[in-house]
């Protein structure tokens, strides 16, 4: 704060004291001090004494207005004092109360100038003081902006209605990924992202293998559902006939890789770069390798390339950096060229897609991109896509544009899982030993009322298009396992729907009276362009107890459950997580690589996560 300057007042007083204590004669010698008489008046001054001029009260007082008329004898300049002269004393008293009076009333005057000025330095003050900053708030979550294709749950069906189901194989294995993605995040997945074919078939089964000369075996086996004792579990195991890395056809593998802005984050394009190596360590002198990467425009990054150029491969990978938009149908385009031009005769021909699948430039929509890919599948090159990242990723679009691509899809949400598809599996990712793989069963009214196929809502056929080798369905790779559970109710067992009173009634009598149902499969060798044909019964008796099935089936009933539960748990029941970690548990049989233990892990996430109440 500013000292206030001294009042006028003062400033004149202070001035006259200092004249009065040095007085002076005409010539400039000091005046000697004469007694006064009027020393014990109070305010009385000797007219003797020099006073000061208007320039020094100015001086004392700082920078001040010029007094006023009446106060001009002060301010006059000094003169000597007459010798034998003074003024009276009531004069001059009047005179010095009548200035104190003047003043008083300035200072009041001049102190309320003053007081209008700190108040409106203090208004002014006020106007340019900053606002004061608002709480901060908590940062909101980016949005969700992942997409999932809508999922209903596959209906029970009366089996004197519909008897026969039909539907495509399905080797995808992301949705498990994903799922455990979303765990370890501590977020439940929504039912959407819930696939139970999807978590079955993520693991291998000890199924035999084929003992003739076609591609894979089909194995099946029965046993009461642990949910429902009631309901019978059918179990339809299809193993594919293995291949050795060093025994398989050259490769001719083209990397489409987006390298768009979306893709700027360390569980994508970097994660991406490093699985994307691990291949490269697995590929042989007659194995080629392109790369091509797609952002606001496309770019063959690497020609053709032998894989025993590791070195060069990788540092072509390691120098891609994200930036632009996704003109994803481009990139496809360019790829399926760059794959035409190396392109192998009886070989492995094949375009690995590695991105979140955010395409924003070009086609975008899943429809035009399928048609776009339908189109190109027929000149013998597959496609197969590897998901990334979280937040904008679109697992609608990933799973249908592999499957129209006669390809597999997988989410790579750690370097563990890129080992696993691109290393461990690596004869199942490339190579293709059936394709259009169909399963369709007729069940038996007399033996079976109603039946529930378990997963594959999305790859339901029509009954007509099995025989149809113009429609697509899924391929096996080297080394694949297939799993498909069907939920059944016996004839004689509590049905879920009450039974048609005037539908005509199945005997059980006669020489099918044993048979369950009959189940067929079709599929195409690679290249051949009719489909080939397995078919045999189910017999009732092969019906066990679930103490007697085997340890897959347990274990594989254990996914089975555990998916359905994440779904909601519409049709199991009172069961809860800690009866499937039981059964698990029991259940984990030969675990080379540890999937089994850390799904047990995963079902502990989902309890903790709550689902379902009372899990």
């Amino acid at each position: 704060m500013k000292h206030r300057t001294p009042s006028r007042l003062l400033a004149i007083l202070l001035a006259g004291l200092l004249a009065a204590c040095a007085p002076t004669q005409q010539d400039g010698t000091p005046a000697k001090t004469q007694p006064r008489s009027d020393q014990a008046a109070p305010g009385r001054v000797a007219e003797s004494e020099t006073r000061p001029t208007a320039q020094a009260v100015a001086a004392a007082a700082g920078t001040l207005p010029t007094l006023s008329a009446t106060t001009a004898p002060l301010a006059s300049t000094a003169q000597p004092a007459p010798p034998a002269l003074a003024k009276p004393a009531p004069q001059l008293a009047e005179t010095m109360a009548a200035n104190v009076a003047r003043g008083k009333a300035l200072e009041k005057k001049e102190a309320r100038q003053e007081a209008g000025g700190r108040m409106a330095a203090d208004r002014m003050s006020v106007a340019v003081q900053p606002q004061p900053a608002p709480y901060a708030l908590a940062p909101m979550p980016p949005e969700a902006r992942e997409r999932y294709s809508p999922l209903a749950d596959n209906p029970v069906k009366q089996v004197a209605e519909a008897p026969v189901s039909t539907f495509s194989i399905d080797v995808d294995t992301g949705s498990y990924s994903n799922v455990r993605r979303l765990l370890n995040a501590g977020q439940l997945p929504p039912a959407d992202a819930v696939r139970v074919e999807e978590l079955i078939n993520y693991f291998p089964y000890d199924y035999p293998l084929p003992t003739d000369d076609r591609p894979f075996a089909v194995h099946s086996e029965m046993a009461p559902a642990p949910w429902n004792a009631e309901r019978v579990l059918l179990r339809v195991g299809i193993k594919g006939q293995d291949v050795a890395k060093q025994a398989l056809p050259p490769a001719n593998v083209v990397f489409l890789v987006d390298v768009s802005g979306s893709m700027n984050s360390a569980d994508k394009l970097p994660l991406l770069k490093s699985a994307l190596k691990l291949l490269v360590t697995q590929m042989r002198a007659e194995d080629r390798i392109s790369l091509v990467t797609y952002a606001s425009g496309t770019r063959v990054i690497l020609p053709p390339t032998p894989g025993t150029e590791k070195a060069g491969i990788s540092a072509a990978i390691d120098a891609l950096q994200a930036g632009g938009s996704t003109a994803g149908a481009s990139g496809i385009q360019l790829a399926y060229a760059a794959a035409q031009q190396s392109f192998i005769k009886g070989g492995i021909n094949r375009i690995l897609l590695a991105t979140d699948g955010d395409f924003n430039v070009g086609i975008a929509d899943t429809r035009q991109l399928k048609s776009l890919i339908e189109e190109k599948r027929k000149s013998g090159i597959s496609l197969s896509t590897l998901g990334f990242g979280t937040g904008n990723y679109n697992e609608a679009m990933m799973e249908q544009i592999a499957d129209v691509g006669d390809g597999a899809y997988s989410y790579i949400d750690s370097l563990m899982e890129g080992h696993k598809v691109l290393v461990n599996e690596l004869t199942s990712t490339l190579a293709t030993i059936a394709r259009d793989v169909k399963v369709q069963i007729e069940f038996n009214p007399a033996v079976v009322r109603e039946y529930r196929l378990i997963g594959y809502e999305n790859r339901q056929l029509a009954r007509e298009d099995f025989n149809n080798d113009q429609v697509d369905a899924g391929d096996i790779g080297a080394g694949h396992t297939v799993t498909a559970l069907y939920e059944l109710t016996l004839a004689g067992s509590k049905s879920s729907v009450d039974p048609l009173r005037y539908a005509p009634q199945a005997s059980a009598e006669g020489p099918l009276g044993n048979e369950l149902g009959h189940l067929k499969l079709r599929y195409k060798q690679p290249g051949a362009s009719t489909s080939q044909l397995i078919d045999f019964t189910l017999q009732r008796q092969a019906i066990k107890a679930l103490d007697a099935a085997s340890s897959e089936f347990r274990f594989a009933s254990a996914v089975a459950a555990y998916g359905q539960l994440l779904r909601g748990g519409k049709y199991t029941g009172n069961w809860s997580y800690a009866e499937v970690r039981q059964l698990a548990l029991a259940n984990t049989g030969s675990d080379p690589y540890g999937y089994r233990g850390e799904f047990l892990r995963l079902i502990d996430l989902a309890a903790a996560l709550g689902s379902k109440p009372g899990s």
